[in-house]
């Protein structure tokens, strides 16, 4: 079976406001072609634009917390989408004072869109599922800010199993049994034997997973929430040499994010949201790497495929 597509194109990666060759925070990222936008920083439209990604093609809008660069996008997005002809519902995950802002814009503004916009509140308190299909289910993860915010985990659902045609072959099992085989079920033939799975089915390619930790303060508890993930994004908006300054604010070191990394036993980390106050962004991987070594820097354009 052919391996579905699972990759992330970083949009934005400045942290509070832009500089001149970085844009706050967003991210698209599709999985088997749904398409999913994190955060929605100003001008996140135009970066869509400069990277050729299909906003249209988007379904489902994830804003972590209601600090403006991670969603002052959103408002003029939607109305590029309206104006554009989008017949297809939106929805938009994030903390349930986002819809009365949106609300009051369209009052304000007199607009009426001409696709149905729905809103789904997140709970900052838990980790929880709030959205799922037949191949993605997506959860946010509790962050610690200095106002309420959530990451979100994006998880592939298992494969089905492969099914080992030269060993099928020397057994007499319908469809409807195979079908069950690759969901993990035993087999019985059509002379009313059971056939263990294992003997007929090869183990699947494992599902992959990919975390977005926006802004948040080191602690050691996130790593419980997004075990074993294959990426993961975590803010580092300070260098270790200010981190009385990021414990302040409520945001972390690249040396933090690299430990967060290590406990949460993911396999690449991607750092993003930089101060603007650092130009040469190598410092936070040689910062990050000694502690993690599979680490890279989210930096506009970038895809990272798994």
């Amino acid at each position: 079976m052919a391996i579905q597509t699972f990759e992330l194109l970083i949009l934005g990666s400045s942290a509070a406001t832009p500089t001149s060759n970085r844009n706050p925070t967003a991210q698209l990222l599709n999985i088997a072609e749904r398409f999913f936008l994190i955060d929605c920083a100003e001008g996140t439209q135009m970066q869509l634009r400069k990277y050729k990604a299909r906003f249209q093609s988007v379904n489902h809008i994830f804003i972590s917390h209601l600090h403006g660069d991670h969603f002052l996008g959103l408002p003029g997005l939607i109305a590029s989408m309206h104006l554009l002809g989008r017949k297809n519902e939106l929805t938009i995950y994030g903390p349930k004072e986002l819809e009365e802002i949106i609300n009051l814009i369209h009052k304000f503004s007199e607009t009426q869109l001409a696709y149905p916009l729905k809103f789904v509140h997140t709970d900052h308190a838990s980790k929880q599922m709030i959205w799922e299909d037949e191949k993605v289910e997506v959860y946010t993860v509790p962050l610690k800010h200095r106002i309420k915010t959530t990451g979100f985990l994006f998880r592939e659902k298992p494969f089905p199993r492969n099914i080992d045609k030269y060993k099928l072959e020397k057994h007499d099992v319908s469809f409807a049994e195979i079908h069950k085989l690759k969901q993990g079920f035993d087999a019985v033939d059509n002379s009313g034997n059971t056939i263990k799975n294992e003997l007929l089915t090869i183990d699947p390619v494992k599902g992959r997973s990919y975390a977005f930790c926006s802004d948040t303060k080191f602690f050691e508890a996130l790593a419980d929430d997004i075990k074993d993930v294959d990426l993961l994004y975590h803010e580092s908006t300070f260098l270790e040499d200010k981190k009385d300054r990021a414990k302040q604010t409520f945001h972390s070191t690249a040396k933090q994010a690299a430990q967060l990394a290590v406990l949460a036993n993911t396999k690449q980390l991607l750092l993003g949201h930089f101060s603007a106050r650092y130009g040469n962004l190598e410092e936070f991987l040689e910062e990050a790497r000694p502690i993690f070594e599979n680490t890279e820097l989210a930096i506009e354009g970038k895809i990272i495929s798994l």
